[in-house]
């Protein structure tokens, strides 16, 4: 199995249009090396405080790391609706109350996505006038991860509301070809009685 198919989530495949699913593959990557980078700057700062040469610039990497794999990760993670949903409320419901539950949910997600990109867009304005240390960069570096996730967000969330609207948000059955690749749970058997063999 090629490595796009593991890292883009074939679940509620009649939510998603094919043509961002490359996309979805690049944001799950990055937010892979940003992880990857996050945990490796943090064991770095701690071997080098140690030993009692501190790279002080570390931290500030770090940070950097940490908040645009958070930012970004939300982003992804509502393209895979694995994020925060009311999805005990809407899945309980069929038909058009189950429509209409979804699309208010996804739109107070777009509400908030909206509000990601017009304040996060303001605070990146005015982070040029604050600087990091000790690298003497603007602070607008970090805040730049704000209104980008919000546009992913809210791109994510138009896709969900189109394809909701088409297709219905109920879930297609699970197919016997999807269940091919999980492999079988072996009964569990009840504990043996002293002196009691299994024959």
């Amino acid at each position: 199995m090629p490595i796009a198919d593991k890292l883009v989530l074939q679940r509620q495949r009649h939510l998603k249009w094919r043509a961002l699913d490359k996309f979805e593959l690049v944001l799950m990557m990055l937010c892979g090396a940003l992880l990857f980078g996050f945990s490796s700057t943090v064991v770095f700062d701690v071997v080098t405080r140690t030993i009692g040469h501190p790279w002080l610039w570390l931290q500030e990497v770090t940070q950097t790391f940490f908040i645009y794999a958070i930012f970004i990760g939300t982003a992804v993670a509502t393209r895979r609706n694995d994020h925060l949903y009311l999805t005990a409320v809407s899945e309980a419901l069929h038909g058009t109350p189950r429509l209409i539950a979804e699309i208010v949910i996804r739109l107070v997600v777009l509400g908030v996505a909206i509000c990601l990109i017009y304040f996060g867009y303001l605070n990146f304005l005015r982070g040029f006038t604050s600087f990091r240390m000790p690298s003497m960069t603007p602070i607008a570096s970090l805040y730049a991860a704000i209104p980008i996730a919000g546009a992913l967000i809210a791109v994510f969330t138009v896709e969900q509301i189109v394809n909701g609207w088409r297709n219905g948000f109920d879930h297609p059955p699970v197919r016997d070809d999807d269940l091919a690749d999980i492999a079988p749970i072996p009964p569990i058997e009840p504990p043996l009685a002293p002196g009691e063999g299994r024959g």
